[in-house]
């Protein structure tokens, strides 16, 4: 567990190679270093809508705005923080408006930890949108076709196996990670050929994630 919390701090604050030339990493930097006074404290400098703000001025000059047609032929569902829409043969793409989050910078963490735990489903950061008066952010992910409902007691079994407790429901916590991970529910993790794919996450950073092992 040491060595998987110091590749994830490593990842996160930003000082690790995984992913640090990657434009989803380069938001999170960004987003970290505007973070006052740090992304350790529970303080942060800018209301979230000052933060989008921000967000879109950096996009701009990054050319990090998608540019591709997001068509609602296209569309297949929705949730309270995202819509999702067919990509390809193989893919989607996910519109997430980061509302399960409280700043820009938790869901950018949360894709970084995300694509470290689960490589087969991983976020492929494609950019920004606005539609409407709305900001989004674009994500690509690969297509899992279920064959098969999953039982929710082996996502816990699996999860307790490596070291997260049950909270409540269909919530998770790491003491040794300093991470909660959260909506565990039997949409966001699909079962194929009897194999777990965890689609859609929610992780938060504990204050704990951030005391060196």
């Amino acid at each position: 567990m040491k060595q998987i919390k110091d590749e994830l701090q490593s990842i996160i604050i930003g000082n690790g190679q995984d992913g640090s030339n990657s434009k989803l990493q380069k938001v999170q930097n960004f987003l970290r270093r505007n973070a006052q006074p740090g992304p350790e404290s529970k303080e942060q400098k800018y209301l979230k809508s000052e933060e989008e703000s921000l967000l879109i001025d950096f996009a701009k000059n990054e050319n990090l705005f998608y540019p591709g047609e997001i068509s609602e032929e296209l569309f297949i569902s929705e949730g309270a923080e995202q819509r999702v829409y067919r990509f390809d043969d193989h893919g989607v793409i996910k519109l997430n408006s980061g509302l399960f989050y409280e700043y820009w910078l938790d869901y950018f963490n949360s894709l970084l930890v995300h694509n470290y735990f689960f490589k087969s489903t991983a976020y492929d950061f494609l950019g920004f949108k606005i539609i409407g008066n709305e900001f989004f952010v674009v994500v690509k992910q690969d297509f899992i076709l279920a064959t098969e409902t999953t039982d929710l007691s082996l996502v816990r079994d699996f999860l307790v196996f490596n070291n997260f407790s049950h909270i409540r429901n269909n919530d998770y916590k790491s003491l040794q990670l300093g991470l909660i991970f959260e909506d565990l529910h039997d949409e966001n993790v699909l079962s194929r050929e009897g194999l777990l794919y965890f689609i859609d996450t929610v992780f938060y950073l504990t204050p704990d994630f951030y005391n060196v092992s």
